[in-house]
């Protein structure tokens, strides 16, 4: 099956189990409040780390530099604030880690290590095209 149907169905099940399991054991008043103070505080880590990637990336600019780096930051940390909205603890989860900028780094170095496979192979040809020329059309 497609992966992002999966996830759409799987991700509000998981979310729902979580918060059941959870409001069974600290009660369903500190669970809805730990909803929301994970979401107040994850929204406002958000906007610091986001104004610090901003202005990492302006000082980038200023050195002449490509803030590559930054910008993968800015979207992931914006993708963050939207997981952190969602009322849940799985989503939290995966918000506040990709928020932290240690673990961010640590992620992005993955996903760099698996999709950053260079060819190497060397070949003894050069591919090309030619075309026959008679010495008559030579002129």
């Amino acid at each position: 099956m497609n992966p992002i149907f999966l996830t759409i169905i799987f991700v509000p099940v998981i979310e729902i189990y979580l918060l059941i399991k959870i409001g069974s054991e600290i009660g369903a008043i500190t669970t809805i409040f730990l909803i929301f103070i994970t979401a107040i505080l994850g929204i406002y880590y958000a906007k610091y780390e986001g104004l610090n990637t901003l202005r990492s990336g302006f000082n980038q600019l200023k050195r002449n530099e490509t803030p590559t780096y930054e910008m993968l930051s800015g979207a992931a940390i914006a993708f963050a604030a939207v997981l952190l909205i969602i009322p849940g603890f799985a989503t939290d989860l995966l918000g506040f880690l990709l928020i932290f900028p240690l673990t961010r780094k640590f992620i992005f170095n993955g996903l760099f290590k698996k999709f950053n496979t260079v060819n190497t192979r060397k070949s003894d040809f050069i591919d090309g095209e030619y075309e026959d020329l008679d010495e008559k059309d030579d002129r």
